[in-house]
C-alpha cells in the first residue's frame, strides 16, 4: 500500500509553522509583515515573500474547512438595502443576513434593481443549500411595527 505525501511535503518549515501564519492571514486579516513579525518573534525567520505563497497555495483549503465547521443559517432571514458613498459615487448594497445575525451574502448595485435582487436572493439561497422559511425585508418590519404601534394607540 503506497502512503499519500503529506500536503506539506517538501516545504523548509513544518506544517504547524505553516498553518499559523496561513490561519492568521486569513482569520485576522493582518499583513503580511505582521505575520512575519509575529514568527520572527516566535523564532522563526521567514519573508513575507514566502507567507505570500503559503497563502496561495494553501488558502483555499483553509477556506474550505472553514465554510464547513460555519454553523448552518436560522430559518429567518432579513433582507436589507442600503445606499453608501464608495469614491465619492452613490452605489446601493444589498444584505443578506440570518437572525443570529450572520451575513450570508452582501451585492453592491450602481442603480436599484428589483429582478437582479431577486436574482441575487435566489442565488444566495441556492449557494447556501437552505431554505428560508420567512423573508421579512427591513420595509416589511417597520411597517408591521407601525402597524402594532397604531393599534395600541386606539
Amino acid at each position: 500500500m503506497k502512503k499519500t505525501k503529506s500536503l506539506y511535503h517538501g516545504h523548509r518549515f513544518p506544517a504547524i509553522v505553516i498553518s499559523c501564519a496561513v490561519r492568521w492571514y486569513f482569520r485576522f486579516s493582518l499583513s503580511l509583515r505582521d505575520i512575519e513579525e509575529l514568527l520572527l518573534e516566535r523564532g522563526v525567520v521567514v519573508t513575507y515573500e514566502t507567507i505570500r505563497r503559503w497563502c496561495d497555495k494553501f488558502g483555499a483549503g483553509f477556506a474550505q474547512c472553514a465554510k464547513a465547521v460555519r454553523r448552518k443559517p436560522g430559518s429567518t432571514w432579513h433582507l436589507d438595502e442600503m445606499f453608501v458613498t464608495l469614491r465619492g459615487e452613490p452605489y446601493l448594497l444589498w444584505r443578506a443576513v440570518d437572525e443570529h445575525g450572520a451575513e450570508l451574502d452582501v451585492l453592491v448595485q450602481k442603480r436599484r434593481d428589483k429582478a437582479a435582487a431577486k436574482r441575487f436572493f435566489r442565488g444566495c439561497c441556492v449557494q447556501i443549500r437552505c431554505r428560508a422559511k420567512s423573508l421579512p425585508t427591513s420595509c416589511a418590519v417597520i411597517r408591521r411595527r407601525r402597524l402594532i404601534f397604531l393599534s395600541s394607540l386606539r
